[in-house]
């Protein structure tokens, strides 16, 4: 569900067509959410999962900083938290993302790269465990 989303999102050039990924990210999250102790919203994390993506995909049109938000938004929509305390959450994985997109974009991704992306994503983990433990 959640690759057939990514596929259809990846074919899309506008938000008219990326929205066609919405209905599997709704099963996708539908069936967590079947899993779930948390009752968060299947529809709002959805489209909130799908924003991250636009924004990811159309960064260049977007300010410093609504990444990492997006993504500090799905995560506390489907925690059921406080999105400031989902804010480093996501400011590390955007961050990581942003490495990865540049020095794609420059031509390769090191393994100095890939190791500090690495740690990064290991970090936002910790940080998002530790933001649902608080």
């Amino acid at each position: 569900m959640r690759a057939n989303a990514a596929f259809v999102f990846k074919q899309g050039r506008e938000r008219k067509d990326y929205e066609k990924a919405l209905p599997d990210l709704i099963r996708f999250y539908t069936e967590i959410r079947k899993l779930s102790d948390i009752p968060f919203d299947v529809d709002r994390v959805a489209r909130l999962e799908l924003e991250w993506w636009i924004i990811h995909r159309q960064r260049s049109e977007h300010k410093p900083g609504d990444l990492e938000k997006a993504l500090a938004e799905l995560q506390a929509e489907i925690y059921r938290v406080p999105v400031d305390r989902m804010m480093e959450h996501g400011r590390l994985r955007a961050e990581a993302m942003t490495i990865r997109d540049t020095k794609a974009d420059a031509g390769g991704v090191s393994e100095a790269d890939w190791a500090k992306i690495n740690e990064l994503l290991k970090e936002s983990w910790r940080s998002l465990a530790q933001a649902v433990k608080t």
